[in-house]
């Protein structure tokens, strides 16, 4: 049954994938309406995730933030379908790059980076772009989908213009088998992870568990840690900032890596909130538990 629904809508994804970005856009003005209007699609949880993440705004002010969020959210997905097509001048075109010297001095000296970001502004035309810089390669960290077609076509979609995946569970081996080439590991570093297992902290004012994967490889790798915010300060035009977040990561302490990017992701969601993936249930785990700490 997968395998027939994935035949009946890859024509059509293709379709749209060919479209130019201003037809794309338009049938998103469309897709907002349907979205946001008349489905409603995760209203209750964006609206409690704002509430709670903006107590100090008013009503007015985070109804506002919610309906730039659903128009963001469907260029998102148009944009998310051009990666089937786009080419790489038209990403260079589209996302303009910032702070490039920070990942233009760790290739000089040779040394792999981890890049920690979050679902705010586009990822995957960030990862696109990445790609045409022609430095590290780059190595983003997914989670297989459990339809093999469509895994197949976020596989194509991620890889076209050149970088690589490593899955969720294969991360650390596969990080220490390729540790004798230059790459550049990309952790969205906003999924929720076992709450069990996770450093807790408080994040937009809510207790939130952290994978701290990120911060046990760069401690043992020793590879330093570069924060990549990717704004939208207009629609169909990005800014990709790369910023020195722990050069040193063997120096630190348990816990300082964990609370260094969950602090700067935190700070680029305060300045454009509308530009984050507030459908997530981020906090699904409430409150920490009792015997849990910061690692």
């Amino acid at each position: 049954m997968s395998a027939l629904i994935y035949y009946i809508t890859l024509p059509f994804i293709h379709a749209l994938a060919w479209l130019p970005l201003s037809v794309l856009y338009r049938l998103s003005d469309v897709l907002h309406f349907l979205v946001f209007r008349v489905l409603g699609y995760r209203r209750s949880v964006v609206r409690g995730n704002l509430a709670r993440s903006f107590p100090e705004r008013g009503p007015a002010e985070r109804k506002a933030i919610e309906e730039r969020f659903y128009r963001w959210f469907c260029d998102l997905i148009m944009e998310t379908l051009k990666t089937l097509t786009i080419t790489a001048q038209e990403v260079e075109d589209m996302v303009k790059v910032e702070g490039r010297e920070v990942i233009e001095r760790y290739h000089e000296q040779g040394r792999s980076v981890i890049l920690v970001m979050g679902h705010w502004g586009n990822w995957e035309l960030g990862g696109a772009r990445f790609a045409g810089m022609g430095l590290h390669q780059l190595y983003v960290i997914y989670h297989p989908l459990q339809n093999k077609h469509f895994n197949d076509l976020i596989v194509r979609m991620r890889t076209r213009l050149g970088n690589r995946l490593y899955t969720m569970s294969e991360t650390s081996k596969a990080m220490l088998r390729d540790r004798h080439l230059l790459t550049a590991t990309a952790f969205i570093a906003d999924q929720t992870p076992p709450p069990e297992r996770a450093y807790w902290t408080t994040f937009l004012d809510q207790d939130t568990p952290v994978f701290h994967g990120t911060e046990k490889i760069a401690r043992k790798l020793g590879y330093p840690v570069v924060y990549l915010g990717i704004d939208r300060p207009t629609r169909g035009r990005y800014v990709m900032r790369f910023e020195e977040l722990v050069p040193d990561p063997e120096r630190t302490v348990d816990g300082e890596i964990s609370e260094a990017h969950t602090r700067r992701l935190e700070a680029d969601i305060r300045s454009r909130p509308e530009i984050w993936l507030w459908t997530h249930r981020r906090w699904k785990h409430g409150s920490r538990p009792k015997t849990a700490g910061t690692l």
